[in-house]
């Protein structure tokens, strides 16, 4: 086993955006702050400024090094190259914890962490889905196939891990209940996030932020933002923040029905940043595995309306006044219209701020996965699988 005071722990993941980017960084800092040698590995040909200056942020925490290689989102020709150049770069960095995150990620390392193990080494291999296949529909070929390869790999993994009961769930459901160790590990913020935001004088009545694309829900924010508007009689305003591939088509949407001096885009920012332009946060996914954002808004103290999906009601409260049914533009409205007028709303519906900071923190987070990287290495399995 590694030394005890001091792990060589590598993460591996596709794409250096959203809730995996998120997750790592986090961990990357309380690992390194805790004494261990941490690491990056990750596509080089997604991102942009944005998350380049959230690279130098982390920067000096990894001794291990950051490497992007090409990484393509689907199985292409090109996952052989970068097969190979992973597995000469991880063999050269000998760690002890090879973590992948999202089904890419969690293929390089389960294959790489195998051949490493027959060259006897003890690193110990990790996958965390991150919703990723988990999204995939059982009854279609290509979610078939998929799910099938998700249960093919657990052969060559040491443990599963789960952002939220919601994902365990889903995966003992779709794929099949987990023949080797699994266990959730909560997401959670860094301790200096647990500040309130005070909004600007300025300030719109809505906030939705994130990735624009059909997934996230940004159409359903926009009609239901139309729909709030003729329920209360009167015009409201409201900011979306975030860059992705539909952007031009919500822009179309907004200006067709004629809301483009109500809502404003603006590109990515810092999450806190954005918490200050507006007084409600709403996310309105179709689908989720744990979102940052809304720990994030909470931890800030914002109050927050979202989609009763993935594991959001283990957050806000199963039975949560908050939660909308995913998709419905006039059940999301019905609660964005009482929100912003009930001035008792945020304190009767929102998690009591010390309760949500002892679950939801950064460092307990990274605690149990360390706890968990320590007993893969101190009980490994009796064979190379």
């Amino acid at each position: 086993m590694a030394d005890a005071a001091k792990l060589r722990i590598l993460h591996c993941f596709r794409s250096p955006v959203g809730g995996i980017f998120r997750h790592v960084r986090d961990l990357v800092e309380e690992h390194r702050a805790a004494g261990h040698e941490v690491g990056i590995l990750c596509d080089s040909s997604t991102g942009g400024a944005y998350e380049d200056r959230l690279f130098d942020g982390i920067r000096p925490y990894l001794s291990l090094g950051l490497t992007r290689i090409p990484m393509r989102r689907s199985i292409a020709p090109s996952d052989l190259s970068a097969l190979r150049r992973s597995y000469k770069h991880i063999k050269s960095l000998q760690p002890d914890i090879l973590h992948g995150h999202g089904a890419k990620g969690g293929v390089l390392t389960r294959l790489i962490g195998t051949a490493l193990r027959a060259n006897r080494s003890r690193v110990a291999r990790l996958y965390s889905p991150h919703g990723g296949s988990l999204h995939f529909d059982r009854s279609s070929a290509s979610g078939q196939a998929v799910l099938r390869i998700e249960r093919f790999q657990e052969r060559f993994t040491d443990s599963l891990v789960f952002v939220c009961d919601y994902e365990r769930r889903t995966y003992e459901a779709k794929v099949g209940k987990p023949t080797i160790r699994s266990q959730v590990i909560l997401n959670g913020v860094k301790w200096s996030e647990f500040k309130p935001i005070s909004t600007t004088d300025d300030a719109a009545d809505f906030l939705y932020i994130g990735m624009l694309r059909d997934l996230k829900g940004p159409d359903v924010f926009i009609d239901a933002f139309a729909r709030t508007e003729r329920a209360l009689g009167r015009p409201l305003s409201a900011l979306m923040v975030g860059d992705g591939p539909d952007h031009d088509r919500y822009e179309t949407m907004i200006n067709e029905r004629g809301l483009g001096r109500r809502i404003r885009m603006m590109p990515a920012m810092p999450a806190r940043e954005a918490f200050a332009t507006a007084r409600i946060v709403v996310v309105p996914s179709r689908a989720e595995a744990m979102p940052y954002i809304v720990i994030e808004a909470l931890a800030a103290q914002k109050p927050v309306i979202a989609s009763r999906v993935g594991g959001i009601p283990e957050i806000l409260g199963a039975n949560s006044e908050a939660l909308a049914t995913p998709g419905d533009a006039q059940d999301l409205s019905q609660i964005m219209a009482t929100a912003a007028t009930d001035p008792g709303w945020q304190e009767r519906v929102m998690p009591k701020p010390d309760d949500f900071r002892s679950v939801f923190s950064s460092s307990v987070m990274a605690q149990s996965m360390l706890m968990l990287y320590r007993s893969l290495l101190e009980n490994p399995p009796l064979k190379v699988s």
